[in-house]
């Protein structure tokens, strides 16, 4: 399997190095497998050993692939991290959808979520993109390999379509505004929504108040309903019967159906009934359109697999954070929130959870285990230098601030780049320092194996200190290295295992 593709942008600090691998895990048999991601993208995959394979090259002719060259990954990686762009388009393709959409429509990015899924698997976060966010598009190719001119100041889903851009554009516009990689998309029209929740037998679905919507011609009473087909796409589809009518309450809305989604895919009702697995795989195949690098359908049964590992509680449903357009009287698009919007990039960028994920702690010798037990040094009295040995630029810094700011790590300096790259971070520490760096690993969350004992070291002013050099591994400043969740910004939030009724 080709490596992934290197990471775009050069850090402050070091260039981070590749990150090491996992030992693959042998495979068992093939058991029930669901890939989600909420009501865009599905894929059932049925059977054990050789009838799975034989089942597998039967969908491989249902799922349509487009190249999008060097923005999308060569291929899928189990070991890491990976962000898959989920877009919905508008274009109005499969009987039943001439009343959907913008008429003529050459396909936007009407329906956006930058899915992503946590390097081990604990957690995974869906970030909403509203159709109407003011961005710079970026420059990109088009089908025929030319170079389709960049616009600015333009609606987010004039990424796609417009000017002949195709998935490849909205993808490198998605990590423009957010210095998120994304590794993947899946794109899907109307029938994706229809086909997929009557191939499970409905959804069920909550308002807080009945609905009849003359232009999508929902009409729901008020409480809990099953939809499928037709009327499941009325309700993602409708805005003018919730909130304040704008995109960003039917993006709530359509949150709230994929979670629905999400839970009725999972449940025993479908994994238990292979007619409707059945139903399902052909569905999802056939409604996706996939870059090349996941066009295969042995690669989606990969994809599926990692994302059936990760617990319902732990995906984190949000959107960009957003304000109103200041340059507009009348409201009508958003731009990004600069208080709370890069927190959030970086939290994703950082492989961070939106939830509290409980880490799985590793068994440690004895003898390494140790070194985290006895007395510990007051914070002040703590002396470290801080290098970045693999982490993203400005982590030294940054690392820095946080100690000395709110964690009264006062003698702390940084001392810039390391020699060399480190795929975890290390304390090194001199025998007569043990106090100061259990108190440092107290703060940080290190592991035992993370303390190297060794010979003393002199700071910037010749005193005694101890080195911490930030590896590859490190999730942010104040980010516990013993745990994959930090404090959040204040954004409107959801899991996936939480049951909402729409108002």
């Amino acid at each position: 399997m080709p490596p992934p593709r290197r990471r775009r942008g050069a850090p402050e600090e070091p260039l981070p190095g590749r990150r090491s691998r996992r030992p693959v895990k042998k495979k068992g048999k093939a058991k029930k497998v669901v890939l989600w991601t909420g009501g865009i993208m599905a894929f059932v995959l049925v059977g054990t050993a050789g009838a799975a394979y034989l089942y597998l090259k039967h969908l491989e002719g249902n799922v349509t692939t487009e190249d999008v060259g060097n923005v999308a990954d060569s291929g899928f990686s189990k070991d890491e991290a990976f962000n898959i762009l989920i877009i919905g388009t508008d274009k109005r393709t499969g009987a039943g959808n001439e009343g959907y959409g913008d008429k003529g429509s050459v396909g936007h990015a009407d329906t956006n979520i930058l899915l992503h899924v946590s390097k081990d698997r604990t957690n995974a976060t869906a970030m909403s993109i509203p159709r109407d966010l003011i961005v710079d598009v970026p420059d990109c190719e088009g089908k025929d390999g030319a170079v389709i001119p960049g616009t600015q100041n333009v609606r987010f889903n004039t990424s796609l379509g417009q000017d002949g851009r195709n998935p490849g554009c909205t993808m490198k516009t998605v990590e423009e505004v957010t210095g998120v990689d994304v590794n993947h998309f899946a794109m899907a029209d109307f029938n994706a929504v229809k086909t997929l929740t009557t191939a499970v037998g409905g959804v069920e679905v909550c308002l807080a108040k009945a609905v009849n919507d003359k232009e999508s011609k929902l009409n729901l009473p008020a409480g809990k309903s099953t939809i499928e087909g037709e009327r499941a796409l009325a309700f993602v589809r409708t805005r003018h019967s919730f909130g304040n009518q704008g995109d960003l309450d039917r993006i709530k809305v359509q949150q709230q159906f994929m979670s629905s989604l999400m839970r009725k895919m999972t449940s025993g009702d479908t994994l238990t009934s292979p007619t409707k697995l059945i139903k399902l795989a052909n569905a999802a195949t056939k409604a996706l359109t996939v870059d090349t690098g996941i066009g295969k359908a042995s690669t989606l049964k990969d994809v599926a697999l990692e994302l059936k590992k990760v617990p319902m509680k732990n995906i984190t449903f949000l959107t960009v954070p957003v304000k109103d357009n200041p340059t507009e009287v009348v409201k009508a698009t958003v731009v990004v929130d600069e208080a709370n919007g890069p927190q959030v990039f970086n939290m994703i960028k950082n492989d961070v959870s939106f939830t509290e994920v409980k880490a799985k702690e590793k068994k440690e010798k004895a003898t390494v285990a140790a070194r985290l037990k006895g007395t510990k040094s007051a914070a002040d009295e703590v002396r470290v230098r801080i290098l970045n040995g693999g982490a993203p630029g400005g982590s030294a810094q940054e690392e820095l601030t946080y100690l000395q700011t709110e964690a009264g790590v006062s003698k702390s300096e940084n001392a810039g780049n390391a020699e060399k790259t480190l795929a975890k971070t290390t304390l090194e520490y001199a025998p007569d320092q043990a106090d100061q760096a259990r108190r440092l690993a107290a703060i940080m969350g290190l592991s035992g194996s993370a303390m190297k004992p060794g010979e003393s070291v002199t700071n910037s002013q010749g005193l005694p200190t101890m080195t911490l050099t930030l590896g590859e591994d490190f999730k942010g400043a104040g980010v516990k290295m013993n745990s994959s969740s930090a404090s959040t910004p204040e954004v409107p939030k959801t899991t996936a295992n939480e049951v909402k009724c729409a108002s």
